[in-house]
């Protein structure tokens, strides 16, 4: 009884030291609140009425007001460094960057900045250079700026200077440096920078330095599907098509989306060791598995090639009850069409009818879209080139159909 009297007892003194605890941090809270709202204030007094002015032009962008009402502003507060910066990328946005470059080396100019301004400053007129293609010029201000506030946004700048100029070697040093200091992986690029340095020496007929850089490649990013096809090339080139195939094989392991990119170059070496009929069967079983069209597209190809018309045709017709598609319509009819069975009648001209119908439905539709940027393009890229993303195209090209087509036996 005792025991729970006291404990009864705590709670209650427990309960009375939080009341009077409360309205302490209420009122600290009150005036901590107070403090912040005088500052805002303040600091917002500062600040000329062209600057807000400025503010609403941009939002609704109105970017030639907006540059008059900063100007305004800057010639109301001409100490201002914030306004100088606002109007520089405002420049930078309208593509005079030759005016903010001038009102940056007028800044820099100034003996009472501090040291940090001044490195506030360089770091914009870096990003004035960059915007106007003077790569050395940005990229010798990036690299001496020592502020730690400036480092990473100066490395992703260098960054963007050496894929621009190819430079991968300096490339890579800067991504790996960038993983370091901001935690952010960068394994995809660093393996495709390895992997144009390996181009450039299979360019070069060095074979051995391409197969480092391809080792490297592989050692960032194991699922490098660019590194095995290269590394295939690199075999057909000394003529070891087993090798070759066995490094294209590998990609299904990687991601099999890829595999329609080898499709053509695996019939190829199989027809070059005299199995053609081993490198269908592969196809077949890649199709069945994986349903892609590009694989569909080379084995169709291959079977006309190979068996004729009609086993073609047998082929685009189960694919097509498989898996509609507007491109295996088009495989069917032309496969129709060439059959050795076929006779010059109306039948005859009535497919051909069809073939070019479905040919003028599909165009120019199938196309590789950026996930990035949204950039089409006819021809795979391992960089998509608008925005300069790796990786960023899908592995098959997409048919752009308002609706599905439904195809029964």
């Amino acid at each position: 009884m005792i025991e729970t009297y006291n404990e009864h007892d705590m709670t209650i003194e427990f309960e009375y030291w939080w009341l009077l605890i409360l309205p302490l941090f209420f009122i600290l809270g009150w005036i901590a609140a107070r403090v912040d709202i005088k500052q805002i204030v303040a600091e917002s007094t500062t600040l000329p009425a062209a600057y807000f002015k400025g503010l609403n032009f941009l939002i609704s962008d109105q970017h030639k007001k907006a540059i008059d009402a900063f100007s305004e502003a800057i010639h109301a507060n001409s100490d201002s460094l914030e306004l100088h910066f606002a109007m520089g990328s405002l420049f930078r946005r309208t593509g005079e960057t030759d005016r903010a470059i001038n009102m940056h080396l007028n800044l820099l100019e100034k003996k009472e900045l501090t040291k940090n301004q001044k490195e506030a400053v360089k770091a914009e007129l870096a990003a004035d250079y960059l915007k106007a293609g003077l790569y050395d010029r940005a990229e010798e201000l990036f690299k001496n700026l020592t502020n730690k506030r400036y480092r990473q946004p100066a490395l992703y700048s260098l960054l963007e200077i050496y894929v621009r100029e190819r430079e991968w070697l300096m490339a890579i040093d800067t991504a790996i440096e960038l993983e370091r200091l901001s935690g952010v992986p960068f394994r995809i690029a660093i393996a495709q920078y390895h992997c144009e340095l390996a181009m450039n020496a299979m360019i070069d007929q060095q074979a051995d330095l391409a197969r480092l850089h391809l080792a490297n490649a592989l050692d960032a990013n194991k699922k490098c599907i660019r590194a095995n096809v290269l590394l295939g090339d690199l075999e057909v080139q000394s003529n070891n098509h087993v090798a070759a195939i066995a490094h294209w094989k590998h990609i299904e392991f990687q991601d099999p989306e890829y595999l329609g990119l080898v499709a053509t170059k695996l019939l190829q070496s199989f027809s070059a060791l005299g199995k053609s009929d081993e490198g269908i069967a592969l196809l077949k079983t890649y199709l069945e598995n994986y349903k892609l069209a590009s694989i569909m597209t080379a084995l169709y190809e291959a079977t006309v090639a190979a068996e004729g018309a009609d086993s073609a045709a047998t082929l685009a017709r189960n694919e097509l009850i498989r898996k509609p598609s507007l491109q295996t319509l088009d495989q069917l009819l032309q496969a129709r069409a060439m059959s050795e069975h076929s006779t010059k009648s109306k039948s005859d001209q009535d497919i051909q009818l069809m073939q070019q119908t479905v040919r003028n439905a599909i165009g120019n539709r199938a196309a590789y879209h950026c996930n990035q940027c949204g950039f089409r393009a006819k021809q795979y890229h391992w960089q998509c080139p608008a925005c300069n993303a790796w990786e960023s195209l899908p592995s098959e090209p997409s048919e752009a159909i308002s609706r599905q087509m439904t195809i029964t036996k």
